[in-house]
């Protein structure tokens, strides 16, 4: 279903390029990236689809994916096979799929067909591997007497097997055992003295000559300490494990190399590093024009090309639970909206879903975020450096504004999240937030200052509570870091927003963020930093009042020229905040709804080979509104208990958050207190001291059974919320406590595990 009418959403496309015009005219050369994460939409249960990064199944679901985006962003960009992130405790790094086209158009890889299909088509082994080798070599100018074999290390493989009990076989092993087990079995059954690879030492050497810039390729024998090249065990391709190390100490040997491995009947081309652009194209070009001559499509892996202005790059990762798609950046509304169609058809084509279902039935994004990246054409274009206070002023108005950090983020929120606000970090923060602040605006009253200097002023307090850099609300790790290239170009990373079901809503919360830094740009936001204390995870937990603090923001907008309407928010309201139901008793409303909760994290605990922090997600908080009510005649009660209910908008309408243990696990906080579902509430006459009826909320089955897996299909969900809402009928008499005292860390939560000595 479409979350917005044909109307809507021209007026959306209009202020779209409104906001657009305006970036133009001022030339603030803003790029817009993100990374939308997909799951499976029949993934159910699978560890793969809901917390853990790998499976096979995973990995050529990605493959395709890579396939159509080429298909429809670059037929003639290049398709890159490589190697990703290695997170600890995970036993292998993860991969990393990449395309990479040129920003003029020119064809960096001519025919798609030349790119080995990973699940069919004919299979190929070391002798095709040895004959593609060879040809690169001549077509480089190398002889191929310079290609040399590299086997699999006997000794550790010998030493690991005679190491396993005499009951095992390492042949019959299940590969899907141990790591080390399933790696011994593959090179038992290859053969310890069996070729793994041909490797190719190549380096580029260029030179100056009366026509300008030549290319020559370099190559050399390896002088080894043993007879022959044996490679580092591991189960990484065979071009990271080269044992280069070993080589005798030459200041002008070639120390890198193209290596070509027949790995599951494909011929995996690993592509050495290179520095210059214009090289690995060079490359490249002579790999494909191999691969045609014979006829042996290839698996480009190994090195990516070297960063470059001149071209477009889109990756595909696992992540976990999900599927990342790191987009290409867009120059403006139009492209950014191709961008997004796209991503979400192709990956609805390989029934790749944009969110879930949670176990009680209620829909949610895919749990892997969709951050938002801003940055420009260039590093030194970026809007970000050339004017330090729009990015002070972004951090200021999402600090001044927390429904920004929370109407659009996951489930997971607070100071332990993987993007917390900076006002959630530390006690100290807006202090030293503001003097960064105030140093920033003098570096630029006196020129654009050095972008280092910015990177170093905001990096320490734009981290999370453990000072990582990376995992925080805004993220400035490849704004302008001196450490290093990948983290100077000029970008800023947005994590608190949560993947979008909808491809027009995810260009909604493009279209705000694009608004706002058009508003900057015309007038920086000077406002001082809130110190919002106790409200932060009171107030800003329930959904009245961030539909009043976005009220504000749509406010401001409209003031800068830029009519947002607050109706467009809307379908993030009834993703973030779903209604539980509604009753009316005595001429009194009662409306349940859903509200956030943030999840205080445990202690460290061990798990596997790896240390983990649990978080208590025994924990949910509901939204309570009242309407057409009279306080004086009138209070509303949960399991025994009064609300502390609070003026909203309209007259006789009122608000109050409910935080109660829906759930147990076996690490919670206070795990002496039991579950408080259901939640009876009940709308109290207070003379009469009788219930006038109310509505029971359950946290699962009604009927006590455990869900069998996660819901099937959207009707199945939408079975499970209603059946979890059930309205009551008067009560009769009731005993009506007193009013209890404020809470002070909470005034507008009802929490059931806290409960003071009432006054006597």
């Amino acid at each position: 279903m479409k979350p917005y009418s044909d109307a809507q959403w021209r007026a959306i496309d209009a202020l779209a390029r409104r906001v657009d015009g305006d970036l133009e005219a001022f030339d603030v050369r803003l790029t817009q990236g993100g990374e939308p994460t997909f799951v499976a939409a029949s993934g159910g249960d699978a560890p793969e689809w809901n917390y853990t990064a790998l499976s096979r199944g995973k990995r050529l679901l990605a493959g395709r994916l890579l396939r159509r985006l080429q298909a429809r962003f670059a037929p003639h960009g290049l398709m890159h096979f490589g190697q990703g992130k290695w997170y600890p405790g995970e036993a292998l790094p993860r991969w990393g799929l990449g395309l990479y086209w040129r920003r003029d158009g020119a064809p960096i890889w001519n025919d798609h067909r030349l790119i080995a299909d990973e699940e069919t088509g004919p299979s190929h082994g070391l002798d095709h591997a040895q004959r593609l080798v060879e040809s690169i070599a001549t077509k480089l100018g190398i002889a191929a007497s310079f290609v040399a074999p590299a086997y699999e290390d006997p000794w550790p493989a010998l030493d690991e097997e005679s190491r396993l009990p005499v009951d095992i076989d390492p042949l019959g092993c299940d590969l899907r055992d141990s790591a080390e087990r399933a790696r011994l079995a593959r090179l038992l059954k290859q053969g310890l003295g069996a070729i793994a690879v041909y490797v190719l030492p190549l380096r580029a050497v260029t030179r100056k000559d009366g026509t300008g810039r030549a290319l020559r390729w370099e190559s050399a024998r390896w002088p080894l300490r043993r007879d022959h090249l044996f490679l580092v065990p591991g189960d990484s391709a065979a071009g990271y494990r080269l044992p280069l190390d070993t080589l005798a100490a030459n200041g002008d040997l070639a120390r890198t190399a193209l290596c070509v491995e027949a790995r599951a009947g494909r011929l995996h081309v690993f592509l050495p590093p290179l520095a210059a652009l214009d090289d690995y194209l060079v490359l490249i070009a002579v790999v494909e024009q191999c691969a045609r001559e014979l006829a042996l499509p290839v698996l480009p892996e190994g090195y990516e090309p070297p960063p470059d202005p001149a071209l477009r790059t889109l990756k595909v990762t696992p992540d976990p639970g999900v599927i990342e798609v790191n987009v290409q950046p867009a120059s403006s509304w139009e492209e950014l909206a191709a961008i997004t169609h796209t991503v979400y058809e192709e990956a609805a084509a390989l029934e790749l879903a944009a969110e879930k279902f949670l176990r009680d039935g209620r829909r949610t994004g895919t749990g892997g975020g969709s951050h938002v990246t801003l940055g420009g054409p260039a590093p030194a274009d970026s809007p970000l450096l050339r004017r330090p206070d729009v990015l002070a002023s972004l951090v200021t108005y999402w600090q001044n504004h927390p429904a920004l950090s929370y109407l659009f983020s996951g489930q997971y929120i607070g100071p332990t999240s993987q993007a917390p606000r900076v006002d959630e970090v530390r006690a100290d923060s807006l202090y030293e937030l503001e003097i960064a602040f105030q140093e920033l605006e003098r570096l630029q009253r006196s020129g654009v200052p050095a972008p280092e200097l910015g990177d170093r002023l905001l990096r320490y307090l734009l981290v999370d509570i453990t000072g990582n850099t990376h995992r925080a609300e805004f993220c400035v790790d490849k704004l302008a870091s001196p450490d290093g290239p990948a983290g100077r170009l000029g970008l800023l990373e947005l994590r608190a927003f949560e993947m979008a079901p909808h491809p027009h809503m995810a260009l909604v919360q493009s279209l705000l963020v694009r608004a706002l830094v058009a508003q900057f740009w015309k007038t920086p936001c000077r406002e001082r930093l809130i110190r919002w204390g106790a409200a932060l995870h009171d107030r800003f937990m329930l959904p009245h009042y961030i539909g009043e603090d976005m009220r504000a923001v749509v406010s401001g907008l409209t003031a800068a020229g830029y009519a947002f309407e607050f109706e467009w928010l809307k379908p993030f309201f009834d993703l973030r905040f779903p209604l539980c139901g509604t009753v009316t008793r005595g001429g009194v409303t009662l409306e349940l709804r859903h509200a956030l909760e943030p999840w205080p994290v445990l202690g460290d605990s061990a798990v596997s080979s790896r240390t983990s922090r649990p978080v208590d997600a025994s924990l949910e908080r509901v939204q309570v509104k009242v309407s057409d009510m009279d306080q004086a005649r009138y209070a509303l009660l949960c399991n025994g208990h009064r609300v502390p209910l609070h003026p909203a908008r309209a007259v006789g309408e009122y608000v109050a958050g409910v935080r109660y243990r829906a759930r147990l696990f076996p690490s919670v906080l206070h795990p002496t207190i039991g579950i408080h579902s259901p939640l009876v509430l009940d709308i109290v006459e207070l003379p009469a001291h009788r219930s006038l009826g109310g509505c029971a909320y359950y946290s699962a089955d009604p009927g006590g059974k455990d869900y069998e897996g996660l819901p099937g299909n959207e009707r199945e969900a939408g079975a499970r919320c209603r059946a979890r809402f059930v309205p009551r009928d008067a009560a009769g008499a009731v005993t009506i406590p007193p009013v209890a005292p404020q809470n002070p860390d909470a005034p507008c939560t009802l929490d059931l595990r806290y409960q003071p000595e009432q006054p006597r």
